[in-house]
């Protein structure tokens, strides 16, 4: 037993090691004066911090990313909520179907997809090509499936058909129920599956390069054109993606162990 606790502990530290290494070098070639010529660098600066947050771009950029994913988050938790409900309540047998249709856009890459929209509504008299709601469509589709799992798993948490029927019982409509009882039971799970969404748009280089470009230019678009000519820039914006990554990741582990327990608690209800 001592051994196989031992075993573990090397792996975990393994692992630790692996996933901390490269992003510590990371953040040493972003403050590194110099850093070619020597194992180690040759003096350390704040210089290229300043020069790629002190830039109009860098705000402007990390504005729009931000706008895209809220934008995203946001029509995804107001599309899938919904659907999922009346799935699992209405048409239970529909519900396979749904999840095979979720687990598709792992299966398109995002060139494909990118130039599939640009072909179809280069034919249809819309306004979409170029524009910021083009590219908000297109991340909708990649991030489907990581809104509708945790909502459809926190729906399976619960005895929704008990907690429908009483809703309804005391006078309540469909539209009433779902905003007033289901929602409210179902919540870690939405915020997970926002958070899920943020993280995944936030990051999306293809799709916003193909489809707006420097019309609307994303935080990723801005990382890459300093990866051309400055590592040490491009490596600080890495570090910055990374650093409002792993916030989300630890929002999404607080309310996970948060929202765990009564959802379970109310499922054995």
């Amino acid at each position: 037993m001592k051994e196989r606790g031992l075993w573990r502990w090397i792996v975990i530290a393994l692992f630790l090691t692996f996933m901390i290494v490269p992003f510590l070098a990371t953040v040493l070639f972003s403050i590194s004066v110099r850093w070619d010529r020597t194992i180690f660098p040759e003096g350390l600066t704040l210089e290229w911090w300043d020069k790629v947050t002190s830039r109009s771009a860098f705000e402007t950029t990390l504005t729009n990313s931000f706008i895209v994913s809220l934008a995203t988050m946001f029509a995804l938790a107001v599309l899938v909520t919904p659907t999922a409900y009346w799935a699992h309540i209405r048409i239970p047998r529909s519900k396979s179907l749904i999840e095979f249709l979720t687990i598709i856009p792992f299966g398109i890459p995002g060139v494909v997809l990118a130039l599939a929209l640009i072909r179809l509504y280069s034919t249809v008299p819309l306004p979409l090509i170029n524009t910021p709601s083009i590219l908000v469509a297109a991340c909708m589709v990649i991030a489907l499936p990581f809104m509708y799992r945790p909502v459809a798993n926190s729906l399976e948490a619960i005895d929704i058909h008990v907690l429908t029927e009483a809703a309804q019982s005391l006078g309540a409509g469909w539209w009433k129920t779902m905003i007033r009882v289901i929602v409210p039971n179902i919540l870690p799970g939405i915020i997970s599956g926002c958070l899920l969404v943020f993280s995944t748009v936030f990051a999306e280089f293809t799709l916003a390069n193909l489809l707006v470009g420097t019309r609307f230019k994303t935080f990723p678009i801005y990382l890459v054109e300093f990866t051309r000519f400055d590592g040490r820039q491009a490596s600080a914006l890495a570090v910055i993606s990374f650093v409002i990554a792993w916030l989300t990741s630890l929002l999404i582990l607080w309310i996970a162990g948060r929202g765990g327990r009564p959802a379970e608690s109310l499922g054995a209800r």
